[in-house]
């Protein structure tokens, strides 16, 4: 095949925090190497496009740092939390920790959106253009080059923000009607009721446990929460057994539902207590219906905290490219 003519591809990480924009270029899928990488808070106020306009203009902000212009630039990868609704076959977000219209002020975002319109005005500038959930994002590229390299029936995980999923079986990626397979992060695992989801959901697992959630929950974020779990405070060390009960009994349930045998995890609240979750986690697989459970590996993600804009590169021509 011939090589790409010079230029560069976008790599855009969308969450519930931050926007992260690099650029790729022929040679980045072989080498994993990002150039101009801009990060902001994810805008959050205004009208409903206006993430797509800070995407645009993060976009030029790259491009103008390798002294490039918008003609050089191949293909976008949007990696983005979602869930996602299709208008005229172009992806908007219904993401809970973006938009505000979705669980009402008592979510307390700025906004009141039902969508944040996305592709269509990124798409206007540049056709060649693909949007997938993040975790989809970041399940191709650990299957690429991280942690689930070879293996045909796995998941990527991210504990972060929000909750979110990637799933692959029979090595399929699973992708659903609006490519929304994933959004395990909205599934019931407790009788508990007292966080409101920003999808509007009371109890349900990112309103108990995602990394937003925590601060609400029980006071306090989760950095705090944890540092003060390990200087042996019992009602944190309460506070983070009982989350990591409720994420382990929903890792369970994609264990057996779908017969996996490694699930590979990430997201800043697991990265950086990842040794005291990992046994909890465990604790709730380990010895529960063995036939399904016993050969099922718990792992950190392979390509760490670069695992979101890895996930982007995966979704641009540059991941096809020969080296």
């Amino acid at each position: 095949m011939q090589a790409l003519p010079p230029g560069y591809h976008a790599c855009v990480d969308i969450g519930g925090t931050k926007v992260a924009v690099s650029l790729a270029d022929a040679q980045s899928a072989a080498t994993r190497t990002l150039h101009a990488r801009i990060a902001e808070p994810t805008a959050k106020e205004g009208t409903n496009d206006a993430l797509a306009q800070q995407i645009l203009r993060l976009i030029d902000a790259s491009l103008a740092q390798m002294g490039a212009q918008r003609g050089q630039v191949h293909s976008v990868g949007i990696s983005s939390c979602g869930p996602f609704v299709l208008n005229q076959g172009m992806v908007e977000l219904a993401a809970p920790n973006i938009c505000g219209g979705l669980a009402g002020k008592a979510r307390g975002l700025p906004n009141e959106w039902m969508s944040a319109i996305l592709q269509a005005p990124i798409a206007a500038f540049y056709p060649n253009v693909r949007v997938e959930n993040d975790c989809i994002g970041a399940l191709e590229a650990e299957r690429q080059w991280g942690a689930l390299q070879g293996i045909n029936n796995c998941a990527y995980v991210t504990w972060s923000t929000g909750i979110g999923m990637g799933l692959c079986v029979d090595g399929h990626v699973l992708r659903g009607k609006n490519g929304n397979a994933g959004h395990a992060g909205h599934m019931f695992v407790s009788d508990n009721n007292d966080a409101l989801c920003g999808c509007g959901n009371v109890g349900d697992l990112e309103g108990l446990v995602a990394g937003n959630a925590l601060e609400r929950r029980f006071g306090q974020d989760a950095a705090t929460l944890f540092i003060a779990a390990r200087a042996g405070n019992m009602p944190a060390k309460s506070q983070i057994e009982s989350v990591s009960r409720d994420m382990g009994r929903a890792l369970y349930n994609l264990i057996v539902t779908l017969d996996l045998e490694r699930i590979s995890l990430g997201g800043s609240v697991f990265w950086h207590n990842q040794d005291m979750l990992v046994p909890l986690l465990q604790r709730e697989i380990t010895g529960k219906l063995p036939s399904l459970t016993d050969r099922c590996q718990l792992v950190p993600a392979g390509l760490g905290l670069q695992v979101g804009d890895f996930g982007a590169l995966a979704l641009t021509e540059a991941a096809k490219s020969p080296a």
